[in-house]
This record gives C-alpha cells, structure tokens and sequence, in this order.
C-alpha cells in the first residue's frame, strides 16, 4: 500500500476546530465519519499529528469543504503567516458553484468570523434559496449585483452594502460585468 506525502500547515488545526464547530459536529461525529479514533481527530486539530493527504481528502468531504482550503496560505512569509494575506496567496473556498469564485481574505479560520472576497461572474445566480445559520455583511467593491433576502429584490451597486440574519437568501448576477463583494460572515461556515 502506498501511502502519501504529509502536509504540514501551522493553521491546519485551528482550521479543522473551527469549520468542526461551525457544523455542530464533536471529535466523535468526525472521527466516526472517518473510522479513526477521537484521539487521532484531537491530535490533528492541535497539530500534534500530520493528516496524509488522502486523509485531507477524506477530512475535506466529511466537512463538505474543497480539499484546497485545507492546504492553507501559499507563499507566507514566516512573518505574515497568521496576519496578513497576500493577493496572490488567497485560498480558494466555497462549494466552486458555476459563477461563484469565492476566497478566503481572514488568515486562517481561527476567528469568530471569516472574510471573504467573492467574485460572481456575469448572468450567474446561485439558483436556489441559501439559509445558515450566520450573520453575514456584505460590501459590493465593483460590478452590480441582486439579493434576494427574506423575498424581497435588492440591485447593490458599487458602495452598497447589505446583511443576512439567518434569512433565506439568493444572489442573482444578471449584468454583463462581473460583480466583486467582500463578505463578512459570522461564525465560519467555510
């Protein structure tokens, strides 16, 4: 049996805890899920233990996030790592949804909220109705685009900002020019 490479990531744990939680699952529910020990799951979320990266895999689809949030910053230098986050070092997130290019702005996932730089691509629309458990606050940076919140339409231009309080929500991108949006969202759900 071949086994793969380590990866190490001095966030990886705190990551792991953090998107743990904001699923409501314990060690236990993961540690099930992945037929491994509660212990195993504790020493990897205190980066006592290197996952494989079919166990990443494996941790990313028991989450139900893309394995590539997992792999942390690119290109941090020792110095910034955990505080700043370069253009060119922003890990990919989000479900990868046809229009949605959604990045990771905070550092890590250790926060009581993450940032997020989401760009929807022209007539793109998340198709159907989006409900969490979060507050979230989003600042349209460039482009136009349309919120669906508790029913009601909104168009957001440039400067405009809105919020979701755990309502039914759908982003809707009818224009021709992408839309770029930073998005505040409080607790984790990435």
């Amino acid at each position: 049996m071949q086994h793969d490479a380590t990866f190490s990531n001095k966030t990886l744990g705190a990551d792991l805890r953090a998107l743990r939680k904001a699923r409501g699952l314990t060690l236990q529910d993961i540690a099930d899920q992945m037929d491994r020990s509660v212990g195993w799951v504790s020493q990897i979320e205190r980066d006592l233990s290197e996952p494989s990266i079919t166990d990443l895999r494996q941790i990313a689809k028991v989450l139900d996030v893309p394995i590539s949030l997992l792999f942390g910053q690119a290109n941090a230098k020792a110095d910034e790592a955990g505080i700043v986050v370069r253009a060119g070092a922003r890990r990919p997130i989000g479900s990868r949804t046809a229009g949605l290019i959604e990045e990771l702005l905070s550092p890590d996932l250790s926060d009581d909220f993450e940032v997020v730089h989401s760009t929807f691509q022209p007539h793109s629309r998340a198709g159907e109705m989006i409900t969490r458990p979060t507050q979230e606050v989003g600042y349209v940076v460039s482009g136009a685009l349309d919120m669906v919140i508790s029913g009601q339409r909104f168009t957001l231009n440039p400067g405009d900002s809105f919020r979701i309080k755990e309502e039914p929500h759908e982003w809707i991108n009818p224009y021709d020019a992408p839309a770029v949006v930073v998005w505040v969202i409080a607790p984790p759900v990435y």
